[in-house]
């Protein structure tokens, strides 16, 4: 019997509870929206510490502005004279301690001493250099799965390329990117990704922002950037002959030399660029092509179905859409019904509405936030991170709480399967319990959204060609094997990455061992 093929079938383990981030870093710290909210609590820290010590340095600059226009009265005195000994006294005095007391303040060193303190204090909990390159990449992902245009991501704007449609999502507060913030994704595609698989479409669009916001600002200190003008075009120009464009980074690499002439490096590569396009020894630049960051085969249809959410159902299944109140045989459901969406037949898919309450919701989260831990694909016998997973997951098993377990009788009730171990996965557990159970493959799934998101977050069935929006409280149902056995590529799933809020899902995965008089095999083969 085979499973359904996919990134849905292929994470593995077990009824999890998932943090989805808008989307991703790949770092363990920082790739969760839950992780991004206690940075900011420890940059709060840091803020109220600052305020101190400019509290702090602010008298103490007061105080030294004043010393200032004292000693510049007397030097702008045509009447002051060093033949008056008390005269003679304080400019003595100033020149011995006064003067060193200023250049050498103790009080400044102590201010500066206070504020590396508060940085020493939440030193662990910063994120480092993979947490910072994986933002990038998550910047870079909703720029390719929703066709963002980059300047008006950089003017905190979510609006598709080249479109003149409304925003697919306009925050109450509006958060422009600084050149330097656009420097490092630029910087991020071009040596984390360009030499390994040819990123210049990433590395190109950002460091032009970037290099167009940087000649805005030319000349003037900015104490937030880390990178200048001249890096912006060293970048690009860079990135312009790994593409393939010379007479480009010819251009650019001149305009590098208007800022900094005394550059040998730069000056050697305008030499050989131009010795290129003399010869003529370079092929013209093709069109530069995006690579698949998804690596998904059908990564077209997944993005349009994520920038499109929802899909038209096919005209034969029209008449056996609709709702309904179920019970589904079972005493437990007499006295609420479950509220059941149906969203499509082959493959079938249904919504239930209200499937989990408020209060459930937040308890499932608050047991699972803390065993929160990077997810990981099954490989084998094994597990690995991969780059497109950029999720959080956490298992909590019917023990864990009266909450998970009712949850558990709950799903038991609408699916009509048996969910005791070893027949379905746990909701939590460290290590998984997917190859000790060997209970066949996974037959069906329930995925129950604990929250709602401001944007994005779709669920994209993509070989069905239809997509299902986070409802909060809801929980979506589908058969992962068809009745004969075999694995019905039509679930083949992929989550769409949140444009804004935190995306948490319980999944469920039931398998088929135990479940044989539940749901038995059909008379047509085929079905």
């Amino acid at each position: 019997m085979r499973a359904a093929p996919g990134l849905g079938a292929a994470l593995g383990l077990g009824a999890v509870l998932t943090l989805l981030s808008p989307p991703p870093a790949p770092a363990e710290t920082f790739s969760a929206m839950l992780s991004v909210r206690r940075a900011l609590g420890s940059e709060g820290r840091l803020l109220r510490r600052l305020r101190a010590y400019l509290r702090d340095e602010s008298r103490r600059l007061r105080r030294l502005a004043r010393f200032y226009e004292k000693v510049q009265a007397l030097h702008q005195d045509p009447k002051a004279s060093v033949d008056n000994p008390l005269l003679a006294f304080s400019l003595i005095k100033r020149l011995h301690s006064d003067w060193p007391n200023v250049i050498y303040s103790v009080e400044a060193a102590e201010n500066t001493q206070a504020l590396h303190a508060g940085l020493k204090e939440v030193e662990q909990e910063l994120p480092g250099a993979e947490d910072l390159d994986g933002a990038a990449r998550a910047l870079m992902r909703l720029q390719d799965v929703y066709a963002l245009s980059v300047k008006g991501m950089a003017n905190g704007v979510f609006q598709r390329a080249g479109a003149s449609r409304p925003p697919l999502y306009s925050p109450s507060r509006r958060v422009s990117l600084s050149a330097d913030d656009c420097f490092h994704v630029g910087k991020c595609a071009t040596s984390q990704v360009a030499y390994d698989t040819g990123d210049y479409y990433h590395s190109i669009a950002w460091l032009e922002e970037a290099v167009g916001l940087f000649r805005l600002s030319y000349g003037s200190w900015n104490p937030e950037d880390r990178s200048s003008l001249e890096d912006a075009l060293d970048h690009l120009a860079f990135s312009y002959f790994m593409a393939g464009n010379i007479s480009h980074a010819l251009s650019l690499s001149k305009e590098f030399l208007l800022y900094d002439p005394s550059n040998q490096r730069v000056a050697r590569n305008v030499v050989k660029y131009e010795k290129l396009l003399e010869t003529g020894t370079v092929a013209s630049a093709g069109p530069l092509r995006r690579p698949n960051g998804t690596r998904l085969q059908s990564r077209d249809a997944y993005e349009e179905l994520c920038q499109h959410p929802g899909g038209q159902p096919a005209p034969e299944q029209l008449p056996h859409l609709g709702c309904s109140y179920e019970t589904n045989g079972s005493p437990y459901l007499l006295l609420q019904p479950a509220k059941k969406e149906m969203i499509r037949i082959r493959p079938y898919v249904a919504l239930y509405h209200d499937f989990i309450s408020d209060a459930e919701a937040e308890t499932i989260k608050g047991l699972a936030g803390p065993w929160l831990q990077r997810s990981v694909v099954a490989s084998g016998e094994k597990q690995q991170k991969a780059e497109y997973r950029i999720s959080k997951s956490a298992w909590l098993k019917d023990t864990a709480d009266p909450v998970v377990r009712a949850l558990e009788q709950r799903i038991a009730a609408v699916t009509g399967l048996d969910l005791r171990p070893p027949y379905a996965e746990y909701l939590q557990s460290r290590k998984s319990p997917l190859y000790r159970m060997k209970s066949g493959n996974r037959i069906a799934t329930v995925m129950i959204y604990l929250s709602a998101v401001e944007a994005g977050g779709s669920t994209a069935f993509i070989h069905a060609n239809f997509s299902v929006p986070v409802v909060k409280n809801a929980a979506l149902f589908w058969w992962n094997l068809r009745r004969n056995g075999d694995g019905d590529e039509d679930t083949l799933h992929a989550g769409c990455p949140v444009l804004a809020g935190d995306k948490w899902v319980a999944n469920k995965w039931i398998h088929e061992h135990g479940q044989e008089f539940r749901r038995p095999c059909g008379a047509n083969q085929q079905d």
